[in-house]
């Protein structure tokens, strides 16, 4: 069997994995290190490393390519790779290879799960039961059913957060980067998403992470934001313009759900815990006892099938040069 001379593990420590699948990742080297994001040392056990994996956060930019000479395979344990420069790993002839799938379910449902748990005042109601309170007086609550629901990208979770929300009745309508023909037929309707940002009773962000992305909900689109709209993004919050989200927080008329705060500043979060029209949760939309299982299988089989020369889930095969 092919193996890696080397691998290096960016941010990815025993507790990340599975004992099964830290085995499996074993077997397919002759060496293996693992590091912190924020080691001093990184460059220098990249130099004759051919293999990289790494959790989203990790950095690997054309300056760690370019220490990194042995470099072949790139792996992330997450969809998103946005902080991976695929283009230049690409004239590198080195493979990055990421997670398509597996989480899907876990992300579109949690969709729903922070939707009624707002909308049907759940935490109220818990609150109240702890305390043997069983009045429903002065409890509100909104239905999905025929509210405006709009979807930013139609990936894999966007589609799926497409079909649930049909399901509920709601009034679905989408934009996205490509134009879905199969799911227009399917009563989707497609907006251009400044109109759908103005209009949408419940938005929901799926779009990953890059150059063209970044700050994608900027200041005028936030202030377009319908008033009384709730706003889930469960994908990275670079996507978010975030002084004009707390300029518009201010005025209590949205509400903001994102579950990446791992992966955001301290101050910033601060900003934004201020607000009670912002709920901010652990990254917790992927977590399922399916989806880990899921992304594990993937991890391996990523790397198993580019050492038998058949790479899989490879996002930088169509880039151009």
């Amino acid at each position: 069997m092919k193996k890696f001379k080397k691998i290096l593990l960016i941010g990815l420590d025993k507790s990340k994995l599975d004992s099964v699948y830290w085995q499996r990742i074993k077997e397919l080297a002759d060496e293996i290190s693992l590091l912190p994001i924020d080691s001093p040392e990184i460059k220098k056990y990249s130099k004759d490393s051919d293999c990289v994996l790494v959790e989203f956060l990790a950095k690997i930019d054309k300056n760690f390519i370019d220490h990194a000479p042995t470099l072949r395979y790139i792996g992330t344990y997450s969809t998103g790779y946005g902080r991976v420069d695929a283009q230049y790993a690409k004239t590198r002839n080195i493979a990055v290879c990421n997670l398509q799938g597996p989480i899907t379910e876990s992300v579109a449902e949690f969709v729903f799960a922070v939707i009624l748990e707002h909308m049907r005042s759940l935490e109220e109601g818990k609150k109240r039961g702890r305390a043997g309170n069983y009045s429903e007086l002065g409890i509100s609550a909104r239905e999905i059913k025929n509210k405006i629901f709009g979807v930013i990208g139609l990936g894999r979770i966007g589609k799926r957060v497409v079909e649930i929300a049909q399901g509920f009745g709601a009034d679905v309508r989408y934009w996205s980067f490509h134009r879905k023909k199969d799911f227009e037929r399917k009563n989707v309707n497609y907006q251009d998403v400044d109109n759908l940002i103005s209009h949408s009773d419940i938005l929901s962000l799926h779009l990953a992470f890059n150059k063209d992305t970044q700050k994608f909900l900027n200041s005028k689109r936030i202030k377009n934001i319908k008033k009384g709209a709730i706003v889930i993004n469960l994908s990275p919050m670079e996507l978010v313009d975030l002084e004009a989200l707390i300029i518009r927080l201010r005025k209590e008329d949205i509400t903001f759900i994102l579950d990446h705060s791992d992966e955001m500043k301290k101050e910033d979060l601060e900003k934004l815990s201020k607000f009670k029209n912002c709920i901010i949760y652990p990254p917790m939309a992927y977590i399922s006892n399916e989806a880990r299982i899921a992304k594990q299988e993937m991890f391996v089989a990523n790397m198993k099938n580019f050492l038998k020369g058949s790479p899989i889930n490879k996002v930088n095969s169509a880039i151009q040069n």
